[in-house]
């Protein structure tokens, strides 16, 4: 049998105790099967992010073992913070890479969703191509209202209770959003203003919910810690609208307070398509391929020798 890979990018509603980080983050050190990429964690938005490459079963149970780890830690009616979320393990995304079909990942999504609320207590919403319920394949749909509004939704009405549990959420810990998606991209940008009520008007121009670009959500929220303000966004397929452009469209719209961009950010992994693409386009470069990149060529050369 072919060797499977998923990408999974936990979000964990943490992004401030470093004892808590460096407790959760551990739970994905040295596990065979498990690789590591990246993991980051913001004050403002009080969230950590961990990027991590492997086999779906020992991937499963690092996950069980971090959440176990965010439920003693982390209390959902003390939490606040920038993002969105509605527990203390927010959302737990499976992405094919290799081996592996998006069907094959929902199948992984919700068994693993049963598992998860048998060995952890925490109920489970599915979201993306996961998603049991059609409303529920938008995650701002689940969030709505977000953890306070929706411990109490979830007793009350029928549209909002879980997949996965009874009809509350864990005491503390809240819910999670478990899911099958293609690559998302986290992408922010940074803007020279406190004025966070501007930076709300930019993410509503760009955002596809509010008429903007297709595949893009989009929140602005205030970055207290550094004195600015921020278009936070996801990219659920890169494919379809480009970094540059909404990067240019935010520019644009910026200009009409007297606003500019100081930096942008990639939160966790990113593929090197999406940044060629913008790359290519700042460069001008003229009818460019991926195959031109030394790097992404000696892969391939190397991938077709070892079969």
């Amino acid at each position: 049998m072919a060797m499977q890979l998923i990408e999974c990018v936990p979000n964990f509603s943490e992004g401030r105790r470093q004892e808590v980080i460096d407790e959760i983050v551990n739970c994905f050190r040295d596990k065979r099967g498990v690789y590591l990429f990246d993991h980051r964690a913001d004050e403002d938005h009080n969230r950590l992010v961990v990027s991590l490459v492997g086999a779906p079963a020992p991937i499963c149970d690092a996950l069980i073992e971090a959440a176990k780890a965010a439920e003693k830690h982390i209390d959902m009616n003390k939490h606040q913070g920038g993002h969105p979320r509605i527990g203390a393990v927010d959302v737990v995304p499976f992405t094919p890479i290799k081996g592996i079909s998006m069907d094959e990942c929902i199948e992984l999504a919700h068994a693993f969703g049963e598992r998860y609320y048998k060995e952890t207590g925490i109920p489970v919403y599915f979201y993306e191509d996961a998603a049991k319920r059609p409303e529920r394949k938008r995650l701002e749909v689940i969030r709505k209202g977000q953890y306070e509004t929706l411990k109490e939704e979830a007793k009350t009405k029928p549209e909002r209770r879980p997949d996965v549990g009874e009809a509350c959420l864990h005491p503390t810990a809240g819910a999670t959003v478990i899911g099958a998606r293609k690559f998302l991209v986290a992408f922010n940008v940074n803007l020279d203003t406190t004025d966070v009520a501007i930076a709300k008007k930019i993410a509503a121009a760009v955002r596809a919910s509010s008429g903007g670009f297709c595949c893009v959500k989009g929140i602005g929220l205030a970055l207290e810690e550094r004195g600015i303000t921020q278009v936070s966004m996801n990219l659920v397929d890169y494919e379809k609208n480009s970094l540059y452009r909404v990067l240019e469209t935010i520019r644009m719209e910026a200009r009409r307070w007297g606003v500019s961009v100081i930096e942008t950010e990639v939160y966790g992994m990113i593929p090197v398509n999406a940044i060629l693409e913008s790359a290519a386009y700042y460069l001008q470069i003229a009818d460019f391929k991926p195959e031109q990149v030394l790097e992404l060529k000696l892969l391939d050369i190397m991938s077709e020798k070892a079969e």
